[in-house]
């Protein structure tokens, strides 16, 4: 009776669980492309992109990355064949015990109809596929606290993950060995299925149980009488050996049960089978229960998102798919640092220490950000830092596998946090020229507003730029802001313009406008003379400077090789690091 409300309490919460995350999303909102659609325009587009994916060509997409990515894992064997094995050895083991072991009365019954678990193959399977689980969390062990792969986070989240399935497959194995010697367990097999009522035949078959099965029982000791083994064979053939195969096929319960045995008979009393088949269920029903609310929910997210990336298409596909898409994708990332060992500035967070850094810990926060939690403002700059630090290099997307479109998330979200008012004086420049290539996937009305925020947060903090529209006094040489500029080797090279305007003349943003220099200020040939006269208001005060979109086709165009858009990204850092200095 426990037993039953434990199961039905543990798959009641499973599927509540189930169904709260799997609702999460089409009601998730992250960033800029979930604004526009409701939770049932999502359904709906959903649906309809499934039936469009089932009744198409696509399908047989969907069978060949099911195959190779969900089944046999083949983007993490490009990455890691440690890890690679670690996956199959825990997937495969816990799928088969599921299949076979915890539901065997609804299925391995329904298929065999002389099953038994404690007969073989079942009972050597059974013992296989423990040790294969077994094996892979060792592995996952090692790989964490030992080998210590670099940028490979632990949460506490991985530490509970890693003690339920522990718990579950150490207390198995205690379990079958207790089983093994248990002499109240034997009691109760001759009682409930040999049919046996003569003491001495029982006495036989328990001999035979002690020399060949295991068992310690309390009657029997010293060695067995070679004379009663006949039959005691004979009565063993008859009554136990059509449900009993030699507990030696038991690979790992055997072994435990030789190690319990100079305490087994203390177990036995002490009701050692019931306490660790409590132990071992409720371990199972807990991890159940948790999946859903744990890293462990990604066994069921990550084939999910692998399928859809595979026939989904960010051009063709609906807007409110993508939306759904990628608000599962949180769920479906696993944590395993791949996308961080990969990530062209992942160097900066062994600077900076900052992990928002790491693709692998950004995904962390955005499911707190996607929640819609509120966050402190330290946390806020954290996340900005990281997310803008990105040169959308897609190296994480690429090695993702469970296939997130990784460069697409960080796009969809930096964008939001950008237009939410809370600017910080973190260069753009690695971020803009991207934003310059997808400015048709942005509202025409907002897209200029981070650099607006940018220069309206350190307005108030410099000289340069308190009064814009007044003409700006050609200022004597300032000596300390040449040293400055001189610092690097890039900016050295403005002394070799001679303002021939080629990069003037190149630049996408001077041609957006009909008059650039009253809407600009000062042109980049301008700017780079500035720089070269040593005149800091008229180098830090134009408004080039802060809607550069860094596409270098100004410093590639350069006759002289003055490295004109590195210098207007040095020029960009040492104004906001003027600001900060004014505070």
């Amino acid at each position: 009776m426990l037993f039953t409300v434990l199961l039905y309490t543990s798959l009641f919460v499973f599927l509540l669980g189930l169904i709260y995350k799997v609702s999460t999303w089409f009601s998730r909102k992250i960033g800029i492309a979930s604004k526009n659609f409701t939770t049932s325009e999502r359904i709906s587009a959903a649906a309809k992109g499934i039936l469009g994916v089932i009744f198409s060509p696509k399908i047989l997409i969907l069978a060949k990355v099911f195959i190779l990515d969900v089944v046999l894992q083949r983007k993490i064997l490009k990455e890691d064949f440690l890890r690679w094995i670690m996956h199959m050895l825990i997937f495969t083991g816990f799928m088969m015990l599921l299949l076979m072991h915890a539901f065997d009365s609804f299925i391995t019954t329904s298929l065999f109809e002389e099953y038994y678990s404690t007969v073989n193959p079942f009972l050597f399977l059974r013992d296989f596929f423990g040790i294969m689980a077994l094996a892979g969390l060792m592995i996952a062990v090692y790989r964490r606290f030992i080998l210590k792969v670099p940028r490979l986070k632990t949460s506490p989240m991985d530490y509970y993950v890693i003690i339920i399935l522990a718990v579950i497959m150490i207390s198995g194995i205690l379990l079958e060995g207790i089983k093994i010697t248990s002499y109240t367990e034997f009691q109760n097999m001759v009682e409930n299925y040999s049919g046996l009522d003569d003491e001495g035949e029982i006495l036989a078959l328990e001999k035979l149980w002690v020399k060949d099965f295991g068992l310690v029982s309390p009657n029997v000791k010293g060695p067995i009488d070679p004379a009663i083994i006949p039959l005691s064979k004979e009565l063993h053939n008859m009554h136990c050996a059509e449900c009993h195969s030699s507990a030696e096929w038991a690979i790992m319960g055997y072994p435990a049960a030789k190690l319990l045995k100079p305490i087994a008979l203390k177990l036995d009393r002490l009701g050692g089978v019931n306490a660790f088949w409590y132990i071992h269920f409720l371990a199972c029903f807990i991890g159940l229960a948790y999946l859903p609310f744990s890293k462990m929910f990604h066994f069921i997210a990550s084939p999910v998102s692998l399928l859809a990336n595979a026939v989904m298409d960010k051009d063709k596909s609906l807007s409110a798919n993508i939306a759904t898409r990628q608000a599962m994708e949180l769920d479906a990332c696993t944590h395993c640092g791949t996308c961080s060992l990969t990530c062209s500035v992942a160097v900066a967070f062994d600077k900076t220490g900052n992990l928002n850094i790491l693709p692998s810990e950004k995904l962390v926060f955005l499911k707190t950000y996607a929640s819609g939690k509120d966050l402190k403002e330290n946390e806020i700059k954290a996340i900005q830092e990281g997310i803008y630090l990105c040169t959308n290099c897609d190296r994480c997307t690429v090695v993702c596998p469970v296939g997130i479109n990784l460069r697409e998330l960080w796009f969809n979200v930096r964008e939001d946090l950008i237009q939410k008012g809370n600017p910080i004086p973190l260069v753009l420049s690695p971020f803009s020229f991207y934003r310059g290539l997808n400015q048709q996937k942005l509202d025409s009305k907002n897209y200029s507003n981070p650099a607006s925020l940018t220069k309206d947060a350190i307005t108030d903090k410099c000289e340069l730029m308190k009064n814009p529209d007044e003409v700006i006094s050609l200022t004597p040489i300032n000596k300390e802001f040449k040293e400055k500029a001189d610092l690097s080797c890039q900016a050295t090279t403005y002394s070799y313009c001679f303002s021939c305007q080629n990069c003037s003349t190149v630049c996408p943003v001077v041609s957006n406008y009909e008059n650039p220099q009253e809407a600009l200020g000062l042109l980049p040939h301008q700017i780079m003379r500035s720089v070269g006269l040593g005149l800091k208001d008229l180098a830090f005060g134009s408004k080039m400077l802060w809607d550069c979109v860094t596409c270098y086709q100004c410093q590639e165009h350069c006759p002289q090789g003055v490295k004109v858009t590195d210098i207007l990204y040095e020029l960009k850092n040492l104004a906001i690091k003027e600001s900060f200095n004014n505070e």
